[in-house]
């Protein structure tokens, strides 16, 4: 099975971030182990993307598979990548409670065609699955929970090898900035992630929610980059808004990584049957530490002085269109509920195109 060196234990960068400012764009994904079972084809169309950009683009601990807890895969949000998204909140504070956690590097910092980024997101499920022959547990951030729902949808062979999905400031249905980013040229992804766009509508034509899996979607009201932050509600799974959990509770789009209410809620989903359920959580819940486990002030100015700012550059500088992606892979045939007149295997390319959601942000 490939797998990558663990992620690393302790926050190297606390104190250092100016150091990570000028190391930030050197980053890349560790290689998987040489020699390894390679997995079995994923449960659908055959992926497009060469198997050794797959491989190196998830990393995994090398003792994969012996944690008594599903396996985690944690899916970045747009203009960052994993390091970026997860090493300072989830990926640390999930790993010291004994979960297995895996991230995925999507190509372009999660700028380019979301159709094909979502091929890593199908190996890495498949591939995990493989290692460790539990179902996996997996949290997107932002276009995160979009990428989770692509590769469920058309790959509905992974639909039984997921227990639950979880979605954090997700733009189910798009987001006025991306309708401004987008008036005349922008990156594929985010004229995909715009109100209205033909692969939204695409996605969301059939059901939101498609089979056994356990779907969990967190949003807040102060959520500056999905406006209008109802965009994250999705008809079909657990949607929770956590002022309704928690009053004038103060969370940003990037908040949603660091909050402890939403981890609490996130924990629930993962360790119970079915969606989180805000009704489990403990007294006084909203009233304790506001961060999670292992996050403090340095964490925050990492987000601010080093995330943010690369979220923004790598949005500014990536290759741009003037129109959605037209290209649409291979994809399974769609249910007859969705699309009775087409014929040919998976959406039409001209409904195929995806709000803006730039991932991270810490307005």
């Amino acid at each position: 099975m490939p797998t990558a060196v663990r992620v690393p234990r302790r926050r190297a960068w606390r104190g250092a971030v100016a150091a990570l400012c000028a190391a930030l764009f050197t980053l890349s994904p560790a290689a998987p182990a040489t020699g390894a079972e390679p997995p079995p084809p994923a449960p659908g169309p055959p992926l497009t993307v060469p198997a050794d950009r797959l491989d190196a683009a998830l990393d995994c601990p090398d003792d994969l598979g012996r944690s008594e807890r599903d396996p985690v895969l944690l899916v970045h949000g747009t203009g960052v990548d994993a390091g970026l998204n997860w090493s300072w909140n989830y990926a640390p504070a999930l790993r010291d409670l004994g979960y297995d956690v895996c991230t995925v590097d999507l190509p372009g910092r999660s700028l380019t065609d979301i159709q094909e980024s979502a091929e890593y997101v199908v190996h890495a499920l498949t591939t995990v699955r493989a290692a460790t022959g539990r179902p996996v547990d997996a949290i997107g951030h932002s276009q995160g929970g979009l990428q989770l729902r692509w590769a469920l949808t058309y790959w509905p062979g992974l639909q039984g090898f997921v227990d639950d999905a979880v979605s954090l400031g997700t733009p189910e249905y798009g987001a006025v900035a991306g309708d401004l980013v987008c008036a005349s040229s922008c990156a594929p992804a985010l004229h995909q992630m715009s109100r209205g766009s033909a692969f939204l509508t695409a996605l969301n034509s059939g059901d939101p929610t498609p089979g056994p899996v356990s779907y969990t979607g967190i949003h807040t009201r102060n959520d500056t980059v999905v406006v209008p932050h109802r965009s994250s509600v999705r008809e079909g799974a657990r949607n929770i808004e956590l002022q309704d959990v928690c009053g004038i509770r103060l969370v940003t789009h990037i908040g949603l990584v660091y909050d402890s209410v939403t981890f609490r809620l996130v924990r629930d989903a993962l360790d119970r049957p079915g969606p989180a359920d805000p009704a489990r959580l403990p007294p006084g819940a909203c009233l304790g530490d506001p961060y999670l486990p292992g996050v403090g002030a340095a964490d925050l100015a990492y987000a601010a002085a080093v995330v943010a700012p690369a979220a923004a550059a790598a949005i500014a500088t990536a290759p741009k269109t003037g129109t959605s992606p037209r290209r649409a892979p291979t994809r399974p045939g769609r249910r007859a509920d969705r699309d009775r007149t087409r014929t040919g295997p998976g959406p039409d390319p001209e409904d195929l195109a995806p709000t803006i959601d730039i991932g991270v942000s810490v307005n």
